[in-house]
């Protein structure tokens, strides 16, 4: 089995000093259409993998958990992995409180709808299956949100403790325009909720993932 590790942050120059034997691929799109989730599957796109993991190339994001976000999705014990900062073992340390109150915030405005609590954050893994299935018309950065409530029931989630530390390099997405979209997504998820009812996705069929 292979899987693919999907970077927000990679320039040409670090892309060159990284030996051919690493597979890194950059791929360059024109515009941003559908944001970070449009990045995230084009680059799904560009790949044969089962699995895929999504996270931050500034490193807030612990390289040494991909293993943790993996295994119970090798297991078969769920589809979706959340690397979460607000689970017990999980922080947030160094952040300011202005930045605590907001991201608390939307999760828990998120919790009712997705039953986890971390559903705002951008590491996770996730079977490829599950991703073209239900994140597919996902936009923005929220895409784990997204995902959870297209899902709902029929998507297995774990979260998996994650230390968030403030990034080594680039600039936050965060911005008005990323907040509105959020905001738009949650109410269009609630209206959702309302008119379907309980009604559900069809089962996942079971799969266990072996590496070869």
């Amino acid at each position: 089995m292979k899987w693919t590790t999907s970077c927000r942050w990679l320039n040409r120059s670090s892309k060159r000093r990284f030996p051919t034997a690493h597979r890194v691929r950059l791929i360059e799109r024109d515009g941003a259409e559908g944001g970070l989730a449009g990045a995230i599957i084009a680059g799904a796109n560009a790949s044969s993998a089962d699995v895929f993991v999504v996270m931050d190339a500034d490193l807030s994001h612990p390289p040494e958990e991909i293993s943790a976000l993996l295994h119970p999705i090798l297991t078969n014990e769920a589809d979706l992995v959340i690397g979460s900062r607000y689970i017990p073992g999980g922080a947030t340390p160094g952040w300011p409180a202005w930045r605590r109150f907001l991201s608390r915030v939307a999760s828990a405005l998120a919790y009712p709808l997705t039953g986890v609590h971390d559903s705002m954050g951008g590491f996770f893994a996730i079977r490829r299956e599950c991703l073209f299935r239900f994140a597919k018309q996902a936009a923005g950065f929220k895409i784990v949100f997204e995902t959870i409530v297209r899902g709902r029931k029929t998507l297995r989630v774990r979260e998996v403790p994650i230390v968030f530390r403030d990034r080594a390099r680039g600039m936050s997405k965060m911005s008005l325009a990323q907040a509105i979209r959020f905001a738009l997504a949650w109410l269009r998820a609630i209206g959702r909720r309302i008119t379907e009812g309980k009604a559900e996705a069809p089962p996942l069929p079971a799969q266990r993932l072996f590496r070869d």
